[in-house]
């Protein structure tokens, strides 16, 4: 059971991915990175995720003495650590030996020893020897005054279709239908012939093999995210069996589609992810990307509700993505502090220092290869640092959303893999997004909820190609908006039950007469191709999908302008009950969505975070605790003016503002308001 982490006292995390056994042979490495990191104000470091080698060189002999030398004089210093099991890097003599610990890719050919993600989480030698030095982790350092928080692996991901994990599919998938008819049932596996007549003849869906039965996909889907929830609880045990009671954590990934991230919130103490966005893109406006980014800020603050930490970000650049692009003045410090403004209680980097060689040589780090600390990115962590001292208060605060906005990553895979009505992109993460981005402009915060959580405590909720309808939640719906609450749903919705299996008769299923319509057929347009309609005095274009719908009781508030369609309806309200609710049927501009969400919001009396009209490109969040503060941030590269409507009080500084507040390019004040 999760419990609530205590970080022995410390407040705002500010920290880094270190990696001294790169430096063993060089202790005076080891030395300057402790002067720097007091200089930035750095209180937090994590250790040991990538050191498997060098504290197992061999089987069964241990060297841990260097990893207490370093957290000592860290501690020594200030300095806590988070420290890591090893199981994302395996050691070179553990593949040579026990070569089942290597994963089997989707072509069914064993991988060899190099790569991170390479390790099959289901092979008992793997999970023996994890657990081995887990055990003696946690009894070493478990009770370490610097130890504050485990972190679990690196960045869990991938799929294995090795022996071992297809028999686990199979007794996963027999455990769910416990018959054959149950199963072919599901899967509508007589579809082609490909009826199951025994429970071996299941297998994983492959290239080479089937990956056109829907049921198939996604429980395959839903079994790596079990299979991979089963070897983290694997590696807490571990650490429990230790001795250790300290919480636990694990760094999850921008929009990572391999795992339903929904399911980690009962065994993470904490949730913490790692922040890459792709700031100052050729023909992309920091805006947009700033959204994207602020999106699933809020997906991970809500897969707990309580707040969270960025685990990992650069200080400068990455050297991955397809160009490296270096932070532009400011950009580091507001890209930093809006992770604050969303709930992190922590600013961490990867990396502290940068390797000399390998891949990531040339990946961005608070100290380069020329050692210096007169660098501007050095300055810039310096000055995060600075405010992170000023904003330890906030820890433990969270918004109190009254909108939240349905993301399902089971929704997802289902949406991703219908094949048709568009087979290049149905933009599930982009419609999602689209919707966020009109509250985001007004300052209007939004938790993020799957079809399991609870509704209740919401006053408008959207459901975005809500395409599977699972785990009742179309009941949950109804009750929602009888009750008297707003609802916002939108095309290609409750057309498949969670198996993937289209519903027979009228769809939304068990929505008609909430959403006041029904659904006849969809259009997909191409890349290029429009539509529009007119609503409130103005023309909005519409693209990828049109749905033609036939309202029972719904009323037509726009309507379809071209294509034999003309006329029909595309935005509907329907009373039902106490509440409303609202049926996009195709996919709007994003300026549709500012202006419709902004009625919406007003109608429904949903407050904002700060009392004042935003300037485009400038949002606002709030943080609530012992007392109310607004985070404004400007992602122009210009300064932006905002009135504001009522005085305000600096947090970090004191200072009292009237009327008119001005924000410098790429910049962010926290107010009590």
């Amino acid at each position: 059971m999760a419990q609530k982490p205590d970080f022995k006292g410390l407040k705002m995390i500010h920290g880094a991915d270190y990696c001294p056994e790169q430096w063993l042979d060089m202790p005076e490495v080891l030395e300057k990175d402790i002067e720097y990191m007091k200089e930035t104000g750095v209180n937090c470091v994590s250790l040991g995720m990538f050191a498997w080698v060098t504290l197992e060189p061999q089987e069964g002999v241990y060297q841990f003495e260097w990893l207490k030398d370093i957290m000592d004089k860290l501690y020594e210093n200030g300095i806590y650590t988070c420290l890591a099991t090893p199981s994302a890097a395996r050691p070179a003599w553990l593949a040579k030996k026990y070569p089942e610990v290597l994963r089997v890719s989707s072509d069914m050919t064993r991988n060899m020893m190099g790569g991170r993600h390479n390790h099959c989480y289901t092979s008992p030698v793997y999970r023996q020897k994890i657990k081995e030095i887990s055990v003696k982790l946690s009894q070493q350092f478990g009770s370490h005054p610097g130890v504050i928080l485990w972190h679990l692996s690196n960045e869990y991901g991938g799929d294995c279709f090795c022996p071992l994990c297809q028999e686990e599919f199979r007794k996963w998938v027999k455990n769910k239908y416990k018959t054959l008819d149950a199963l072919n049932t599901a899967w509508w596996s007589r579809f082609w012939s490909h009826t199951i007549t025994d429970w071996g003849l299941i297998e994983a869906p492959v290239p080479k093999g089937e990956m056109c039965i829907h049921g198939l996909n996604l429980d395959w889907r839903r079994f790596v995210t079990d299979r991979t929830l089963d070897f983290m609880r694997h590696e807490i045990a571990s650490i429990r069996e230790g001795g250790s009671k300290l919480p636990v954590t694990t760094n999850l990934m921008t929009f990572f589609y391999d795992l339903n991230y929904f399911k980690f919130k009962d065994d993470l103490d904490i949730a913490s992810w790692d922040s890459y966005p792709r700031w100052h893109k050729f023909n992309v406006s920091d805006v947009e990307t700033a959204v994207y980014n602020s999106c699933f800020h809020d997906i991970i603050r809500s897969i707990k509700q309580m707040p969270f930490l960025l685990m990992e970000s650069t200080p400068s650049t990455t050297n991955w993505m397809s160009i490296s692009k270096v932070k532009k003045p400011g950009m580091h410090e507001l890209s930093s502090l809006s992770a604050v403004a969303h709930g992190s209680d922590s600013v961490q980097y990867f990396q502290w220092r940068k390797s000399r060689g390998s891949v990531e040589k040339f990946h961005g780090a608070v100290v380069s290869h020329d050692g210096r600390n007169d660098t501007r990115v050095f300055k810039d962590v310096e000055r995060v640092g600075e405010r992170l001292k000023h904003l330890g208060g906030l820890c433990g605060s969270m918004p109190k959303p009254q909108v939240a906005i349905i993301y399902d990553w089971e929704n997802r895979w289902a949406v991703q893999d219908t094949k048709g009505p568009r087979n290049i992109g149905m933009g599930y993460d982009d419609t999602i997004v689209s919707h966020y981005w009109g509250f985001w402009a007004m300052g209007v915060p939004v938790d993020f909820i799957d079809m399991e959580c609870d509704l209740s405590g919401y006053d408008l909720i959207v459901a975005p190609m809500l395409y599977m309808y699972r785990n009742g939640i179309e009941l949950k719906l109804r009750d929602f908006v009888e009750r008297g609450g707003t609802l916002v749903g939108s095309c290609f919705q409750g057309l498949v039950d969670e198996t993937d299996l289209c519903y027979l008769g009228d769809t939304p299923y068990g929505m008609t007469d909430v959403y006041g319509i029904r659904y006849e057929e969809i259009d997909g347009l191409y890349d290029g191709e429009t539509n529009a309609m007119e609503y409130g005095g103005k023309t909005y274009t519409l693209k990828n999908l049109c749905e033609r719908i036939h309202p029972s009781t719904a009323k037509t508030l726009a309507v379809y302008q071209k294509d034999f369609y003309a006329g029909e309806p595309v935005l509907t309200e329907n009373s039902f009950g106490k509440g409303k609710a609202y049926y996009i049927a195709s996919q709007p501009v994003q300026e549709f969505m500012h202006d419709f969400y902004r009625e919406l919001v007003m109608a429904n009396g949903i407050k904002p975070a700060l009392d004042a009209v935003l300037p485009q490109g400038v949002t606002a969040t709030r943080r609530i605790g012992d007392i109310e503060v607004a985070i404004i941030q400007n992602y122009n590269p210009s300064p932006v003016s905002i009135s504001l409507r009522k005085s305000a009080k600096d947090y970090e500084t004191g200072e009292a503002y009237e009327g008119e507040l001005r924000l410098e390019p790429y910049g962010v004040k926290f107010l009590v308001v």
